[in-house]
């Protein structure tokens, strides 16, 4: 038998072909695309640690969006992103738009990969929400909308708060307009305290967390078998097990275990075990290290505070451990969740989230 191409996409944004896990997210969002009244998943934000598919759903609501007619412009927050913004929608939008005999090109670079000065004559507004405001119009004229989506949200940044001010007079102002942006938890938490979008705590907030197993079996059952190939229930379980409801170890694991032995027609109990152990390493250097470098000492403590615990810890016996008031355990133990981290269990009960993020620590 010939090998048949990898169907499993263990990169950073690809869309892969059976998404675990966000069904109802993206059914909601395709909603209120499609709704001729305005929806609250039209201003939408999503929370998750690294590897919890942020951008790939991103990837995915962008691409259901230009699906229904929406002109769509997919940034990441970085300097020079309102710029980019407007010059991914005049591209998108060229067939669209009227280009006005003000608006003139002024110049042309490539400090990042594309940048194309708009200039307009004296006599007309030129900032960018004037600018924006014609676009908006144009595209409603042709019964289109506009799309935007930000990855990497980071409150840092001033035209990220621009962005979300100025979108936020769209919204009033009955523009047809989205904005869906998604960020690491404590980023996002920082953006919705700025009392300048104080608004966007108002919005559709959506934290991507752990998947269920039987979705994970689910989507690798059918990756497997429409990529051509086979394997026992018992293995897509135990599988599933390992990959404990990360959907970026989802992607890892089963693009490694069908690397194993890809000109056979089935996947091997023998290649999903290689698999799921390449998979923890690329999971180490690829998630966990960046994840540990943006913790503080304190966070650490915490967290090794919880290792003497097989699976489940008290708040009470971390607390002891470390001989810290409860503020300071209620403090960390926060800080650790809207990371991503570790997650509650029941009241005054929390566990590690991040699969294998424990060993990782045991070894640290």
């Amino acid at each position: 038998m010939a090998a048949l191409e990898n169907p499993f996409t263990p990169t950073f944004g690809e869309i892969p072909a059976h998404l675990a896990g966000r069904r109802f997210i993206i059914q909601n969002i395709g909603k209120a695309l499609n709704s001729s009244r305005r929806r609250p998943e039209l201003t939408t934000i999503f929370s998750g640690a690294r590897g919890t598919g942020k951008t790939t759903l991103l990837a995915l609501i962008a691409e259901q969006a230009e699906q229904l007619g929406w002109i769509t412009a997919s940034v990441t927050a970085m300097p020079g992103m309102l710029e980019d913004i407007e010059i991914r929608v005049r591209k998108s939008a060229a067939h669209l738009l009227k280009t006005s005999a003000n608006t003139r090109i002024s110049s042309i670079g490539i400090p990042q990969v594309l940048d194309i000065e708009f200039n307009a004559s004296e006599d007309q507004p030129n900032n960018w929400r004037s600018r924006m405001d014609d676009i908006l119009a144009s595209l409603e004229a042709q019964d289109s909308g506009l799309l935007i989506t930000v990855d990497e949200v980071d409150v840092s940044l001033d035209e990220m708060v621009q962005l979300a001010a100025i979108y936020q007079h769209f919204v009033r102002e009955g523009k047809k307009v989205a904005l869906i942006m998604a960020g690491l938890p404590n980023n996002i938490s920082a953006l919705t305290s700025d009392k300048t979008v104080s608004f966007l705590r108002r919005a559709e907030m959506v934290h991507l967390g752990r998947i269920d197993n039987y979705e994970i079996e689910d989507a690798l059952r059918k990756t497997i078998s429409e990529g051509g190939r086979n394997a026992s229930s018992t293995d897509i379980q135990q599988a599933a097990e390992a990959i404990d409801g990360f959907p970026f170890m989802l992607q890892l694991v089963g693009f490694r275990s069908w690397e194993e032995h890809p000109d056979n027609n089935s996947i091997s109990s023998e290649d999903f075990e290689n698999g799921i152990k390449i998979a923890r390493e690329e999971m180490r250097a690829r998630i966990f290290e960046s994840t540990y470098r943006e913790l503080s000492e304190a966070d650490i403590s915490f967290l090794n505070a919880m290792l003497p615990d097989n699976g489940d810890s008290k708040i009470a016996d971390i607390q002891e451990r470390l001989e810290w008031s409860s503020s300071q355990t209620a403090q960390y133990r926060r800080r650790l969740i809207d990371a991503g981290i570790i997650g509650e269990r029941r009241r005054g009960v929390i566990a590690f989230d991040m699969p294998f993020f424990r060993e990782f620590l045991q070894e640290e």
